[in-house]
């Protein structure tokens, strides 16, 4: 062979290398070389019981991970937080014996942190990913953190996997490319041999993954716990986070739009909402599972990839969380405070779920390597309002004075102090589950059912909820720039549903493979490992939920909303005036955006001030708008082309537009008001009254915007 000369067998080598991929015939190992014959499973006190200390490789491959990167956190580095309360409405004495779910009268301090997951401090809010979010509760029996997400599943189903599916979704190391995104070969390479993922990626593929506002987002605690009252009495609880704004969303060409307009959208809303008094807020809900009712389902209550669908168990809203003081300092707060789901309170336990069982050990290595050293809990952010007494002594950032000669326990000189509490003293008891007596790395069979609850997700959708998942998949995948990946995928989708796999590929111009090549290593049961992977069949108890489908959630009203006025000189102020005020009366924030920043002057003589100018905002910024009358205002607006785009990029997005008198006529100069065909009704969102009082426009307006979004606008071609 010619000397520089490259091979078709060269090239493939080296675009093997660019990815990383290993050829024949290497063994994955620990970092000391010892060959690993299962990376897929932690190691367990039998199928179902709990992840042991013992297990180096868990270890090794957790630690390592958890000190990549430092001090920026390696996930959930893009972050909001706030103060507030938490005020359970009645005790639950009969649930639980955690202090702060008895008193009604009793508020307890929290600080909340919400978060995008895959990007870095500085990539936008507005990036398609899970949302952390995470509350510390300040007790008078210690700190309780509960750390979850704003969707109820994850992508895996032990934690030893947690390295790979990270690594797998930042980005790609050979050049850090994409920032903040999952459309590239490295996830869905990943995601595509891991069936496992496929509920949660139906999550992250619908709108959930883009909230309207951190104030408007569900959330979870993820895993299964356990309550224990004073009894002993045990009993399974799943934790969610219900927003009283409710549960709403961006389009996604909308948050594209709005991560270049405002990449801070979701952190600058939710610090001025507080600022102006809109505090957001949350009712605890609990889903309440009795012990011996454990294995009734076909699901594994232990196995985080799954939900309990709320038809079989419902949610009981047992308090609420008020969120009413930003921080101080982002840093010293935001930055430095540290989560971990195993600051528990008693009355409050793990279960045996593999993947909660890691975090308890990442979370503290992970502060170890962030915050400095063990003393993470001395930041003013991290202390306990609880007496704290023990023998820990020194070390990095200490900050606290110890006095006294001894160190150690059990003693005399110190006077058997600190003394070890007791139940009766409120001290933590570990609830005492029985366990499985052999020691394995595998899962229990149920765990194995990858597609019943991918299903139940997608069918429980409204059409237009169904399209953008639809929609969704066909960017994600249609970016990818290996072919083999992009079919796996569909494969997979397949299983899920066939005509959701169908209309990805439409779009993707390729057809759905007949069958699906088996997923490496142990990620299916070893009998499935030797031919094309076919699910076991398991049927659910409910084939789709109605409370899964933001469709079905109850209209809130529009506390808090921000409504463009777009007017100009000469604009009619009295009716200006009359919309503003009534959006006020309903909780909303009328802001006026004119071609220039300063002072209007209205038709009858009255100054204005404007609160945006065209040149610095745009529609993606708000939720609705209203366009007043006055014919010197409309003849302005009408050669803007600034203010033309404004409400069709609105109608685009499906927002609500009302106008009065001469206003009508610049919607009628908008794309969006020939999309309509001469029709403009509230249900659609257009709101036109020529000759109508503006009180009368202003109420079908609130009506309509309270619906958040009019989807059935997608069913119309439009061009922006």
């Amino acid at each position: 062979m010619e000397k520089g000369k490259q091979t078709d067998g060269d090239a493939k080598r080296d675009d093997l290398e660019l990815f990383g991929q290993q050829s024949a015939g290497q063994y994955l190992t620990t970092d000391q070389g010892l060959r690993i014959n299962d990376d897929q499973n932690s190691l367990k006190a039998g199928e179902r019981g709990p992840s042991l200390l013992e297990d180096f490789i868990l270890r090794e491959k957790i630690t390592h991970f958890d000190h990549e990167r430092i001090p920026e956190r390696a996930v959930h580095a893009r972050g909001a937080g706030a103060h507030g309360y938490f005020q359970v409405y009645a005790s639950q004495a009969e649930l639980t014996q955690a202090g702060f779910l008895q008193n009604p009268a009793e508020k307890t301090p929290v600080f909340a942190r919400f978060s995008t997951v895959a990007g870095s401090r500085g990539s936008s809010d507005m990036a398609r990913d899970v949302r952390g979010f995470a509350v510390k509760f300040y007790t008078n029996e210690g700190i309780y953190d509960l750390v979850g997400n704003n969707m109820p599943v994850f992508f895996i189903q032990d934690a030893i996997k947690f390295p790979d599916l990270i690594h797998a979704v930042k980005p790609e190391p050979h050049n850090e490319i994409p920032q903040a995104a999952s459309a590239h070969d490295t996830f869905w390479d990943f995601i595509s041999l891991m069936p496992e993922s496929l509920h949660m990626i139906m999550w992250v593929m619908s709108d959930r993954a883009m909230p309207r506002s951190l104030r408007m987002m569900e959330g979870f605690g993820v895993h299964t716990f356990r309550f224990i009252n004073a009894q002993g009495k045990s009993r399974f609880v799943k934790f969610h986070w219900k927003p009283l704004l409710g549960v709403h969303t961006v389009a996604w060409n909308e948050a594209m739009l709005i991560s270049g307009q405002d990449p801070d959208f979701q952190r600058r809303d939710l610090w001025e909402a507080i600022e102006i008094g809109d505090f957001p807020e949350w009712e605890l809900g609990v889903q309440i599972v009795e012990d011996e009712d454990e294995h009734k389902f076909d699901f594994d209550l232990l196995d985080p990839t799954k939900l309990i669908p709320e038809e079989l168990v419902p949610v009981l809203r047992i308090g609420k969380m008020v969120l009413n003081r930003n921080p101080d300092n982002y840093f010293a707060e935001t930055e430095q405070v540290a989560f971990h789901p195993g600051h528990l309170v008693p009355g409050i336990d793990f279960t045996d779920d593999p993947l909660l069982q890691g975090r308890l050990f990442s979370y503290t290595d992970t502060q170890l390597s962030r915050l400095g050293g063990p003393n993470f809990h001395e930041i003013p952010i991290n202390r306990t309002v609880a007496d704290m007494h023990n023998n820990q002594r020194d070390g990095h950032m200490r900050q606290a004075i110890d006095k006294g000669g001894v160190a150690y326990s059990p003693n005399t000189l110190g006077g058997g102090c600190p003394m070890q509490a007791g139940i009766k003293m409120g001290g933590f008891v570990s609830y005492g589950e029985t366990t499985q007596a052999y020691k394995t790395r595998g899962k229990g069979q149920k765990f194995f059912d990858h597609f019943s609850q991918a299903a139940m997700f997608f069918h429980s959708q409204s059409d237009w909820e169904q399209a953008h998942i639809v929609s969704a998949f066909q960017f994600e995948l249609g970016k990818l720039q290996t072919a083999a990946v992009r079919e796996r995928m569909l494969g997979m989708l397949a299983h899920v549903d066939g005509t959701l796999a169908a209309r990805v590929a439409t779009g993707l111009g390729i057809a759905v493979p007949e069958s699906v090549a088996p997923p490496l290593n142990h990620a299916v049961p070893a009998d499935a490992r030797t031919e094309a992977y076919e699910p076991r069949p398991i049927s659910l108890h409910v084939g789709s939920s109605a409370a899964l489908s933001m469709a079905n959630k109850a209209v809130e009203g529009i506390r808090s909303r921000k409504v463009a006025i777009l007017a100009a000189d000469g604009v009619d102020e009295v009716a200006l005036l009359a919309m503003f005020n009534a959006l006020f009366a309903a909780g909303a924030h009328g802001r006026v955006v004119a071609p220039r920043g300063g002072v209007l002057t209205g038709v009858g003589g009255t100054e204005i001030q404007v609160d945006h100018s065209l040149l610095t905002t745009s529609s993606v910024l708000f939720d609705a708008i209203y366009v007043p009358g006055g014919a010197g205002s409309v003849a302005t607006l009408k050669r803007e082309g600034a203010a033309l785009q404004f409400i069709d990029e609105a109608y685009r997005h499906c927002k609500t537009i009302a106008a009065t008198c001469e206003g009508c006529e610049l919607v009628d100069a908008a794309y969006a008001r020939s999309a309509q065909e001469g029709v403009a009704d509230s249900s659609a969102g257009i709101i036109l009254g020529r000759h109508a009082a503006t009180s009368t426009v202003a109420a079908d307006f609130i009506a309509a915007v309270a619906l958040h979004r009019h989807w059935r606008r997608e069913m119309k071609a439009v061009v922006v």
